[in-house]
């Protein structure tokens, strides 16, 4: 069985200020989605399925369909707040979605086949599908996931600070720990991260999660017993968030099997912030005129 792509489309990218998954980079129009679809169809994935709101159904539908009709088959998922909290009462005044974990839960039942999971406003780069495909269909099992690990100094904006999940591993390349970073940014030549302890240097290196994952259909069951648990001592919060990384770091800290880091040396780019928007016009520009992809990927 193929392994199915999976991505996440239903935030509500509060810091962009606007739907950013569906806006138009490439020369022919293309979302930043278009190109990791693309990658994954030439990698071999089988499936692609969207976990967004139900309100933005419609629009996804119509940009999606016609052009990925009889290229890799579709599925759409709904990430609701009250899906998957049985009952228990959470802050009425809450919009924000409960977070990528909650996201892959409302999988369930949808996805059950080795899958990878990506975010709609990155782009990975060739280099993450093909890794991703290869582990997937040889390597992963309930005992054996992984992460494309991306090399700090290629993920960071011009535009403002970044938040991302720095990773440890063994030497036989299996994570220890994921460490979310929320203020991450270039300072005098160097990298660094704020806390309240004040600022720390990173080293430029240093592996960091950018949300690419693959997982056996067993981690959607985790993520189902984690979140029972997180809705009742955390669904009153306004804004708590149940992310992937606490997922896959109580995967690894209970024993239940390892999480494999798969380097990559690929160039990540994206849309954290409107002024990021030219500079990844501009990365796929070049990404074209190398030949890397067509100018019109869809024909």
């Amino acid at each position: 069985m193929k392994p199915t792509l999976v991505i996440l489309a239903a935030g509500m990218a509060s810091r962009y200020g606007s739907m950013k998954q569906i806006q138009g980079f490439g020369p022919a129009g293309e979302t930043i989605m278009d190109y990791s679809i693309y990658d994954a169809i030439r990698a071999g994935f089988g499936k692609v399925v969207f976990i967004i709101r139900e309100e933005f159904a419609d629009q996804f539908k119509n940009i999606f369909e016609p052009k990925l009709k009889g290229k890799i088959d579709t599925d759409y998922v709904y990430q609701d707040l009250a899906a998957f909290t049985n009952g228990a009462a959470y802050n009425p005044e809450r919009q924000k979605p409960w977070g990528t974990a909650h996201a892959v839960l409302c999988c369930k039942g949808k996805v059950n086949e080795p899958f990878a999971v990506i975010n709609a406003d990155d782009y990975y780069g060739t280099d993450a599908f093909v890794q991703a495909y290869d582990f997937l269909v040889n390597r992963c099992n309930d005992q054996t996931y992984a992460l494309v690990g991306y090399q700090l100094k290629k993920t960071l904006s011009e535009n403002g600070s970044v938040s991302r999940g720095v990773c440890t591993a063994d030497e036989n390349h299996n994570l220890t720990n994921i460490t979310e970073r929320t203020k991450i940014y270039r300072k005098d030549n160097q990298i660094v991260f704020e806390e309240e302890d004040g600022v720390h240097v990173l080293p430029e290196e240093s592996p960091v999660s950018m949300n690419y994952f693959c997982f056996a259909p067993g981690f959607i069951n985790l993520c189902e017993k984690l979140f029972s648990e997180f809705i009742v001592t955390r669904g009153g919060e306004l804004k708590s968030e149940f992310f992937i990384p606490f997922a896959a770091n109580y995967f690894i800290e209970h024993k239940m099997g390892v999480l494999k880091v798969l380097p990559t040396t690929a160039q990540w780019f994206g849309v954290t912030y409107k002024e990021d928007a030219p500079g990844v016009q501009a990365s796929i520009n070049a990404l074209v005129d190398a030949g890397t992809y067509p100018a019109s990927l869809w024909g």
